[in-house]
């Protein structure tokens, strides 16, 4: 398998409805699950399927994703094995940004030629799933495809936000419209089994993951100028290749909007989740040499704690706390997501930050947060009081951003003593 396919993952434009979670870095560096980030997710599906030479393709806010896969990924000086970042550059030909998906693999065209493989594989940077890539190989080549995308059911709640596919017996793709109406959708179901049918996920939709047979993909982005694949060149491939559909049927959810990320992380702490970090194909990511986690008097309810955590909080439910939190005495915490810390406070740096009245890194005495996301490097305070939910209108200030009743604390911000949100 590392010999016949290269791997691109698209590390994804601006990343608006993330906010502010994006203020600084890409859609794909967005820490998840408390000790991993989102790029993991595709390389680790890469390197459990074999395919151990890929490429990041990276362009905004980039500096914290190009930090992390420096970082972590690592291979023997006597493989070929690699992930590699090819950033958006200005050449001679093309002074632009990226315009679009297709852009951005046609401009990396030159870096990836040298590269002997007979498929490519095309996964978005911001999506939370497990795939067998070897099975979408292999099912490739065994319909002798030149492209092929892999769909997953989805119900009409959720088809107009999606690519709708339809395919005949032989998986072949016949039609394809993009986000369509929800009046147009009687026309764009398709035959699933009775246990999809009655969830109502009868519509085929794309997951922006493709495979192209290496000379069809030269061929196509080298004589049409189209720049998105879901949007142009999928659409346009069905007419003139053979396109076919991988229909998969596991967990699978884009990591595009705040409430989308609070799901994927709050769900995680199921007894049974939907996406399991339990699994064998278990989920890489930088390796850190911390601590183990010390909790003192804490009563933990469905809850993930990461490494390197202190915690003395009174209880703490249905929640994720990354890497190196500090939680004190007194504190209850419900439905968040705290994503830890970069680096500890020496006992230095927190007794003159008693001192001045400043909260140390992390959470403090008596708070009661709830509906949360606290970003990277939070201080807050004690006796804070943050209660999200769907009686808080969205808005952005200065230390925080609600969206769809989600209180987000943006990352380094500072919360006083007694603050209520």
């Amino acid at each position: 398998m590392s010999s016949k396919v290269l791997a691109v993952i698209l590390g994804g434009g601006q990343g608006s409805r993330l906010y502010p979670l994006t203020e600084t870095r890409s859609k794909p560096a967005v820490p998840i699950a408390g000790k991993y980030r989102l790029v993991d997710i595709p390389i680790s599906n890469c390197l459990h399927a074999g395919i151990n030479r890929i490429f990041v393709l990276t362009q905004f806010n980039s500096a914290s994703l190009n930090k992390h896969i420096k970082n972590t990924y690592h291979f023997s000086i006597f493989s070929n094995a690699f992930v590699d970042i090819l950033a958006a550059e200005q050449t001679p030909l093309h002074t632009t940004w990226f315009q679009g998906t297709a852009d951005a693999v046609r401009r990396s065209l030159i870096h990836i030629d040298p590269f002997e493989f007979e498929y490519i594989l095309i996964l978005s940077g911001d999506q939370l799933y497990q795939m067998d890539f070897e099975d979408m190989v292999a099912n490739h080549e065994n319909n002798k495809a030149d492209i092929s995308v892999a769909t997953i059911p989805v119900s009409a709640r959720d088809a107009s936000g999606f690519g709708i596919m339809k395919n005949d017996d032989d998986h072949l793709i016949t039609s394809f419209i993009e986000k369509p109406q929800p009046e147009l959708l009687p026309e764009w179901s398709s035959e699933v089994n009775d246990e999809l049918k009655a969830k109502g996920r009868i519509y085929q939709a794309s997951m922006g993951i493709y495979i192209f047979n290496r000379n069809v993909l030269f061929d196509i982005l080298n004589n049409d100028t189209h720049t998105d694949f879901g949007k142009e060149i999928i659409p346009n491939a069905i007419e003139t290749r053979k396109v076919v559909s991988y229909q998969y049927d596991g967990y699978w959810t884009d990591i595009g909007t705040i409430s989308s990320f609070f799901e994927a992380n709050i769900g995680l702490t199921d007894d049974i989740p939907a996406f399991n970090l339990f699994d064998k194909r278990s989920i890489y990511s930088r390796p850190r040499m911390l601590p183990p986690s010390k909790i003192s008097g804490t009563t933990l309810e469905k809850t993930l704690v990461s490494d390197g955590c202190i915690i003395q909080a009174s209880r703490i439910e249905k929640s994720v706390i990354g890497i190196r939190t500090r939680v004190g005495k007194g504190t209850t915490i419900t439905s968040t997501y705290i994503m830890g810390s970069d680096y500890y406070e020496t006992l230095d740096q927190i007794e003159t930050a008693l001192s001045t009245g400043t909260p140390i890194m992390g959470v403090g005495e008596r708070c009661y947060i709830k509906n949360a996301i606290l970003d990277k490097n939070c201080r807050i305070g004690s006796d804070v009081r943050i209660n999200g939910g769907n009686h808080l209108p969205d808005g952005d200030f200065e230390t925080h951003t609600v969206r769809d009743g989600i209180v987000v604390i943006k990352k380094a911000a500072i919360i006083p003593n007694g603050t209520v949100i």
